[in-house]
């Protein structure tokens, strides 16, 4: 089966990269998580990019803060999809994150999800999987399904209690 890594520069990022792994397990999809820094390690870093194809990786999950270079190295070293996820950081709140990995030079592209975005990184990573796997494909639909439901159950509960009632509810 085709396999997932997700990879992220620091253990504070765990947090958000997490959802992405919780989806990928969700759906059926077999992932690695690490924590490797490009600029503090550089060595395993490259080891990691290089090596990536031939330990069955198919697509790179990779989250990052500030300078968020983690993704933009993966994409220029590993031949198949990148997804960056850039992180929320203390200084710029995360815009500086988002900005390093969505500004990708020609010829080196990641797909960038929002900041904050590891659930929709592995769905993304899940998506781009099922183009060659039917039977995850139908898992992502049933998915979509039960958001779908679960947006159908909260509208009939709001519509039944009121907003006032379901504010109180929500806290």
């Amino acid at each position: 089966m085709a396999k997932v890594g997700i990879v992220m520069g620091s253990d504070s990022d765990l947090p958000v990269m997490s959802k992405a792994a919780e989806v990928l397990e969700k759906l059926g999809v077999d992932f690695e998580m690490t924590i490797i820094s490009a600029h503090r390690e550089p060595d395993v870093f490259f080891e990691y990019a290089k090596n990536a194809e031939a330990n069955g990786f198919k697509v790179i999950i990779a989250g990052a803060g500030k300078a968020a270079h983690l993704p933009g190295m993966c994409a220029a070293i590993f031949p198949m999809p990148v997804i960056g996820v850039p992180m929320k950081t203390s200084d710029l709140g995360g815009v500086d994150s988002l900005y390093s990995i969505v500004q990708m030079p020609g010829g080196i592209p990641v797909a960038t999800v929002a900041i904050g975005g590891g659930a929709n990184a592995g769905i993304l990573a899940a998506k781009i999987l099922s183009v060659s796997d039917p039977e995850l494909l139908e898992r992502l639909k049933a998915y979509s399904r039960e958001m779908e439901e679960e947006v159908k159950a909260k509208a009939e509960k709001l519509d039944g209690i009121g907003y006032r009632e379901y504010l109180k509810q929500m806290k």
